[in-house]
């Protein structure tokens, strides 16, 4: 068959049994980047059934009118998993020829399991840009099949090779095709409201680096964009916000990678160049690693429209963070960055993550008390999760901390899993809950900085607390 029209397709979360305060919309920078490579070739049309809330029928409707030879599905996680064999399931029943191929971080984790779905006939593992190139030449007759980074099934047999390597040139990869979608859509909306959400809109995400060599146990990275820390040059980055702003009128972006500033001196490029281009565009750094930072960094940071801080702390225990996290923290250089970071105006928070395996119910303890003496704005505490690929789920699994019928698909963000002699998973779920209502939001001043910092009135932000408190399994 001659391969002319793709979808590409972000299946509707709602299609499966899921927490609907959990959803998020996926930003279709990685769809979007995927169509930029093939668009030359092919006639490439985006269907986000997510953003849209789709019907299962809708999605088959469309599907039906754009008649494409091949559909690739996208999912971000693994709970999201069953709503992309959903869409797999439906683009087979519109049509048994339409060739479907699944990508993405589900994908890249789950792959051996997907490729057993008789709907699926193809697995891109790791980063796609160019495998999917490639996989489409060979289905249109004038490539050879991918030896590196695909799944697929052949005479009844599941073939699995080798993950394709990394991407080294990252400016060579073309700007995202977002004129292939309501791109406003997705720049002057928020997912659900949170400190982390940017400060103006329309809004931008954009990726300036993959991977990262940290190496904290419960972070997918590794497996997902590899140790080596890849990056774009300084203009590449600085040329693609102004090209935003140009194109798009963008008035903030939110910077999506795993450890923007592995390379220090090519961070503070970025932002000297920012300030530069008097580009007027404010940013929010998110899951910040705070012994990277220097006070130095802190300015350009703010000089180049930093308006929002956030910061991975993780434990205040000096034995969790050795030996199970695997993290470099100095708590009095943290405390001393986030000092300076309010001197300098900017709002501040900082994460904490509880439960895991091997940690103490006293070290919890010594946590939540060192979360609310530290002097940010606002304190997450969040639950140890074991992602596939990571450190931690091996630890977990190897403990016998998970339950027996444990699959991926039942990870839960605000649950938790994990249940040790010191605690069970409800144990952390109650107290992660309360504590963080506790320390935010006891001081009616703090709670009133918050409120600003989500763009929220006090009555909607105490909305926010008691949905929180009142979905837990008690």
């Amino acid at each position: 068959m001659k391969i002319e029209k793709v979808v590409l397709a972000i299946p509707n979360f709602r299609w499966q049994d899921w927490k609907i305060n959990t959803l998020w919309n996926v930003h279709p920078y990685n769809i979007c980047l995927l169509s930029a490579m093939i668009e030359q070739e092919y006639d490439v049309v985006i269907v986000d059934a997510n953003i849209d809330d789709l019907s299962k029928e809708e999605f088959a409707t469309i599907l039906g009118k754009e008649k494409p030879d091949v559909v690739g599905i996208t999912v971000l996680t693994n709970e999201y998993g069953r709503a992309g064999h959903i869409a797999a399931e439906i683009t087979k029943n519109v049509d048994k020829s339409i060739i479907v191929v699944f990508g993405g971080v589900y994908a890249t984790n789950s792959y051996l399991s997907i490729i057993e779905d008789e709907n699926v006939d193809y697995v891109v593992v790791g980063e796609g840009e160019y495998v999917f190139k490639n996989l489409l030449g060979y289905l249109n007759g004038h490539d050879d099949l991918p030896a590196k980074g695909i799944a697929y099934k052949r005479d009844g047999k599941l073939i699995t090779t080798p993950r394709e390597n990394f991407i080294t040139d990252l400016d060579a990869l073309p700007l995202p095709s977002y004129h292939k979608i309501d791109f406003l859509k997705y720049a002057n909306t928020i997912p659900r409201e949170s400190v982390d959400r940017p400060r103006e809109f329309p809004c931008a995400r954009i990726l300036t680096s993959r991977g990262c060599g940290v190496g904290c146990s419960f972070c997918e990275v590794e497996y997902i964009a590899g140790k080596k820390f890849r990056f774009r040059s300084p203009d590449s980055v600085v040329d693609e916000i102004e090209w935003l702003k140009g194109q798009y009128g963008i008035k903030s972006v939110l910077f999506d990678d795993d450890n923007m500033l592995l390379s220090r001196n090519r961070a503070k490029d970025i932002f000297k160049e920012m300030s530069k281009r008097n580009l007027d565009i404010t940013w929010n750094a998110i899951a910040t690693a705070v012994f990277l930072l220097d006070e130095e960094m802190l300015e350009l940071m703010k000089e180049s429209g930093c308006q929002y801080l956030d910061i991975a702390i993780e434990s205040s225990v000096e034995r969790v963070l050795k030996e199970i996290i695997h993290k470099p923290i100095n708590l009095e250089y943290a405390k001393k960055m986030v000092k300076k970071a309010r001197e300098l105006g900017i709002d501040t928070a900082a994460n904490f993550i509880v439960g895991f395996p091997g940690e103490r119910w006293d070290e919890i303890r010594q946590t939540i008390k060192f979360a609310e003496s530290f002097d940010v704005d606002y304190v997450k505490i969040m639950i140890a999760t074991p992602l596939p690929s990571t450190e931690l789920c091996r630890m977990a699994k190897d403990g016998g901390y998970l339950p027996a019928n444990f699959t991926f698909d039942d990870m839960d963000w605000s649950h938790g899993q994990i249940e040790t002699d010191e605690f069970t998973s409800q144990d952390v779920a109650i107290l992660r809950a309360y504590e963080w209502d506790r320390i935010n939001f006891t001081d009616p001043e703090r709670r009133k900085n918050i409120a600003r910092m989500m763009n929220i009135t006090e009555d909607e932000l105490n909305q926010i607390r008691k949905r929180t408190l009142r979905s837990l399994k008690l």
